[in-house]
């Protein structure tokens, strides 16, 4: 079967896309209390007062998680789930197509810098077309949650479209767009994390004599690119989180404004709260995202296009 075009209007392309948005969707739903909690570290500014934290939860993980049981059940730790879904599996559907179509375009020659400079590009694609999906389930998850930064409580929320409406009418376009400016600035999270996955995969197949990586080095590899990039830009992940959030004058100033106000609350520190929820989170989710996406593209690709490479 023919591969469909070339380019960014490859077969191939699609079939990268729709394989990284379901291993995206499959991930973060088996994931996603870890990133409720995580979510809540980075806009709780103070850590909950009727859970003291452990010596060996710092960063509040395990306090958080029995604050959200105690006060609002197990439900608490799934609120919000649908359009977090929906919003990772648009957003990386445009990530993974974007990316390898534009590696197909540019005839590839698996340099690091073309895989950086395409993940760059292919990020300033993904957040000018889905922020308004990040904004909104921002606020979905969120919802009913008191914040001691917040002024006054959000709009009540029914679903993804209901939240895209109402955003828009009571703050206009640009609070569809909140947070745009540092999402713009974490193109490189994504980028980076692409170029590490692609050149440990090349690696590999040097060191194996080409042979494709087993799952489970395939989960350690995305796992060890997902590491590095985000903690390389951990402070502006947690910047933007409270600039979607938004329910505060300060959330709503730009970038340098939010970190001088974190530095004088919490100190630098304060620039890395919730990291280890982060890592744990984001790590996990991305390792298996990649597992997922690896194998439904091999199947796919093996079962309609046995004569295609899977490499781009």
């Amino acid at each position: 079967m023919s591969s469909g075009g070339s380019g960014l209007f490859s077969y191939g392309s699609l079939v990268h896309a729709i394989s990284g948005g379901c291993g995206s969707a499959v991930s973060m739903t088996t994931l996603y209390p870890l990133d409720i909690i995580r979510t809540r570290l980075q806009l709780q500014q103070k850590k909950p007062a009727r859970v003291p934290l452990q010596e060996h939860d710092k960063d509040g993980v395990l306090a958080m998680l029995q604050h959200i049981l105690e006060t609002e059940g197990s439900s608490g730790l799934y609120r919000g789930l649908v359009p977090v879904v929906q919003s990772l599996y648009c957003s990386n559907f445009v990530y993974f197509y974007s990316f390898h179509g534009l590696k197909r375009a540019f005839n590839p020659n698996k340099a690091v810098l073309k895989d950086l400079l395409c993940g760059m590009v292919a990020g300033i694609i993904n957040v000018m077309t889905t922020t308004p999906l990040w904004v909104v389930n921002t606020r979905l998850k969120m919802q009913g949650v008191a914040l001691q930064h917040q002024q006054q409580p959000h709009q009540h929320y029914n679903g993804m479209i209901d939240g895209l409406m109402k955003v828009y009418k009571l703050e206009g376009i640009g609070g569809l767009w909140a947070g745009c400016n540092s999402s713009l600035l974490l193109v490189v999270n994504p980028a980076i994390q692409f170029m590490v996955y692609e050149a440990l995969k090349r690696y590999w197949a040097l060191q194996s004599g080409g042979a494709d990586p087993s799952g489970l080095m395939v989960f350690m590899i995305a796992a060890a690119s997902k590491t590095v990039a985000t903690v390389v830009t951990y402070p502006l992940q947690l910047a933007q989180a409270r600039q979607r959030h938004g329910g505060s004058t300060k959330c709503n100033r730009g970038l340098l404004h939010l970190f001088q106000a974190i530095l004088r609350a919490d100190g630098p520190t304060g620039l890395f709260r919730g990291l280890r929820a982060k890592l744990l989170q984001t790590v996990l989710t991305a390792a298996l995202m990649f597992l997922c996406y690896e194998k439904i593209a091999a199947f796919v690709f093996a079962l309609l296009l046995p004569s295609h490479s899977t490499s781009s």
